[in-house]
């Protein structure tokens, strides 16, 4: 049997954490927990899993450099710049290709590359299950999050019957999807939380080569063209460069994800953080005060509920407010209502060039 492949998303266009994140600067890039970046965790979960010349990066051209400095380990020509912005369809078919023309059987990940996971023993565990399912089936797989409060701002997955798969011995049961469901409003998470089976979408899919070319030659077909175009390349760098940008802007949720014949879902057994704003953020900073969440020198009066964040660290003080956002860099302040979070990549557009 064939080693897995692992190709890792890590473009992204560093919004969400102005004004640390940048343009060149996600948020896996970013040094946000006094440790590793995001991305430096997702390449060491998985070593041990796939072996290091098996890891396909993908990013763009603002990033690469910055990608290209964490991920050393990493076979300098498995580092791929995507010449445009075109979502996860096209990135995820350029990564089959890449796959397909070192392994056509292959089974492999598709991966995220800001999502905070501690427990690396459940996901290796977790993973090879997926990886020993998706190389048994022709079903596409799945990892889903238990949801832990009804939140509206992750799609769901609704799964149906424990899903029967022979000749496998596997610790964590799959499970046929009914279907995906977008983001819902608040009333309906509620709904999704009290029917018990239904997961947060993760954005991790594994598959075998075979099954999801099959998959996409039936629902996108413009997308398997383009795998075997690059499966069939003698210059990857040039067929890239030519064909990405013409490639149509689409998640792979709709793309191929709703559409697919059979998906099957795993329910994670890991601890999982998708670090969607400077909310998430300060789960993980010291408590001071009032509930005050801060990972620089802060001195405190009158505050509450309250969340800085400083790249120097920098001494800052608070005094008679409350319910903010207070992140500081060399060349930028913001000072932001926090249930305001979800809004700053909005006031990222209006922005000076400069600050992007």
């Amino acid at each position: 049997m064939s080693e897995p492949y692992a190709v890792v998303l890590a473009g992204g266009s560093g919004t969400r954490f102005w004004p640390l994140s940048r343009n060149t600067r996600p948020k896996q890039l970013l040094n946000l927990f006094d440790g590793d970046t995001l991305l430096h965790q997702t390449l060491a979960r998985l070593d041990g899993l796939v072996p290091r010349e098996n890891v396909f990066l993908l990013t763009n051209a603002q990033q690469e450099e910055g990608v290209r400095a964490i991920a050393t380990g990493v076979p300098p020509e498995n580092i791929i710049p995507e010449p445009a912005k075109r979502d996860t369809a096209p990135a995820v078919a350029l990564g089959v290709g890449l796959v397909a023309a070192r392994d056509p059987e292959a089974s492999m990940m598709v991966l995220p590359a800001d999502q905070l996971i501690h427990d690396t023993f459940e996901y290796h565990s977790v993973m090879k299950d997926a990886l020993t399912i998706a190389g048994a089936t022709d079903a596409l797989v799945t990892i889903g999050i238990k949801p832990t409060w009804a939140c509206p701002s992750y799609g769901y997955i609704e799964r149906g019957d424990r899903a029967v798969v022979s000749d496998i011995d596997v610790t964590h049961p799959p499970y046929e999807v009914q279907r995906f469901r977008e983001k819902p409003n608040s009333d309906l998470a509620e709904q999704f939380l009290g029917a018990g089976n239904f997961s947060w979408n993760a954005g991790m899919f594994i598959w075998s080569v075979p099954t999801v070319l099959a998959e996409l030659n039936q629902h996108a077909p413009k997308l398997a063209n383009f795998v075997g175009e690059i499966r069939r390349s003698k210059d990857i760098s040039a067929t890239v460069a030519a064909q990405f940008p013409e490639l149509t802007p689409i998640s792979i949720d709709y793309a191929l994800m709703e559409k697919a014949s059979r998906v099957l879902n795993l329910e994670a057994t890991f601890d999982w953080d998708d670090v969607g704003s400077w909310i998430s953020v300060a789960k993980y900073l010291e408590n001071i005060g009032d509930n005050n969440q801060a990972n620089t020198p802060v001195s405190v009066l009158d505050s509450g509920n309250n969340i800085v964040f400083s790249d120097n660290g920098q001494h800052i003080a608070l005094l008679g407010v409350d319910d903010l956002i207070v992140v500081r860099t060399d060349d930028a302040i913001l000072i932001a209502n926090r249930h305001h979070a979800d809004s700053i990549k909005k006031l990222v557009k209006d922005l000076p060039d400069e600050l992007h």
